[in-house]
């Protein structure tokens, strides 16, 4: 028998309106000067104002910091924590998708830690809890929101670091889908794919449990059931916050069963080409689910059934191939590009990618273990 431990934030606030709930709940907290950190889209629409007058409605004092890129970098940390020191922020508020969220539990752990973001790469490698960090959402996809990853570009070498510590966890998870209306189909698309990757790789991660294996059969249907129709019409706010709902899921069940080699590979291909995390997950998803058939054909039987597949009467390994059907229909039905060529991935960077996907934690859990040649397969099967 082996041990688990199940991570959370200590308290999260979900559904409809629940923002003014939230803002509640930080009162309480006693905090009095927020930094929020935001990307520079959500501070220009007014979103980030919007946050700073609900929290000086309450008397506490804010300063936002719009600086976290799409891939956010050490630089971004750095330049975050430095606006954070001269303002004397108490508390961190992450405001966005997982682009923020990574770039702040970045700014609160090195404030509390001390050092600077790199060393913290790996697993549970701080010392002390971050700074305290409420994480409002705006999309449903990462999970950022809730777990205890943080992924930061290292610019000087082209990789994204994994931080997988328990200290990253925010105190306070907030996902109101009336945030998250107003996120345009290309974004909706992309972060609704990362949160299938998510609950996949959970799911045939060595570290399952049942725990996390309840989650993410049900992140799975609820995508399956919902993510077209938040494509389609992002106004429809049951898709937005059922999706809303099946991001979370998929969050609790990657952050305790930890992911896998699309992980692993997609972060090669974000810190190399700067290319959205999500596309990435989606674009390589089947290709690795294909590779891990031969260990996992049951479990994929399992996400077959759990996206709507009639499996009745198939073997583990074909209903394990019809996933990897419905996995594909539903990135193209969304409008996921079909191939990494169209990205503008080069055939010549393969071995690179290769060489560091094997050095990524998230690959530690993969249920069949690759070697170099057969991560290149996989990368050129995707081209």
């Amino acid at each position: 028998m082996t041990t688990t431990t199940f991570f959370i934030p200590a308290v999260n606030v979900m559904g409809a309106g629940c923002l003014k709930d939230a803002m509640a709940a930080i009162q309480g907290y006693g905090f009095r000067h927020a930094l929020i950190v935001t990307d520079k889209v959500l501070d220009q629409i007014g979103v980030a104002g919007q946050i700073q007058a609900l929290l000086n409605e309450r008397d506490i004092q804010s300063t936002i910091f719009a600086g976290a890129k799409p891939n956010p970098t050490i630089a971004n940390v750095e330049a975050g924590l430095a606006v954070l020191q001269e303002k004397q922020c108490d508390f961190v508020i992450s405001l966005g998708g997982g682009s923020p969220h990574d770039c702040a539990k970045g700014i609160a752990l090195v404030a509390t830690n001390g050092g600077q973001i790199a060393d913290y790469e790996g697993v549970d490698r701080s010392k002390k809890p971050q700074l305290p960090l409420i994480a409002i959402n705006t999309t449903a996809g990462t999970a950022s929101e809730m777990t205890r990853f943080c992924i930061i570009t290292d610019e000087a070498r082209h990789v994204k670091m994994a931080i997988v510590d328990r200290n990253v966890t925010p105190l306070l998870s907030v996902n109101d889908p009336d945030l998250m209306i107003a996120k345009p189909k290309g974004l909706t698309a992309a972060t609704g794919m990362d949160a299938l990757t998510h609950a996949i790789e959970a799911y045939v991660s060595t570290a399952a449990t049942p725990i996390t294996d309840a989650c993410a059969l049900k992140a799975v249907s609820l995508i399956s059931q919902y993510l077209r129709t938040a494509v389609e019409n992002g106004k429809n706010l049951e898709a937005r916050e059922q999706m809303a709902y099946a991001e979370f899921l998929a969050g609790m069940a990657f952050n305790n069963a930890s992911l896998g080699y699309v992980h692993a590979m997609a972060h090669q291909l974000g810190g190399v080409y700067d290319l959205p995390h999500g596309v990435c997950n989606a674009l390589l998803l089947p290709h690795v689910e294909a590779f891990n058939v031969q260990t996992s054909a049951a479990r994929l039987a399992d996400v077959a059934s759990a996206m709507g597949v009639n499996t009745q009467g198939l073997t583990a390994e074909a209903a394990a191939k019809a996933c990897l059907v419905a996995i594909r229909k539903l990135a193209a039905d969304i409008g996921i590009p079909a191939t990494l060529t169209e990205l503008g991935v080069k055939r010549e960077d393969i071995p690179l990618l290769a060489r560091n996907a094997l050095k990524d934690a998230c690959g530690l859990t993969n249920p069949r273990q690759a070697s170099q040649a057969e991560i290149e397969s996989i990368f050129e099967g995707a081209m």
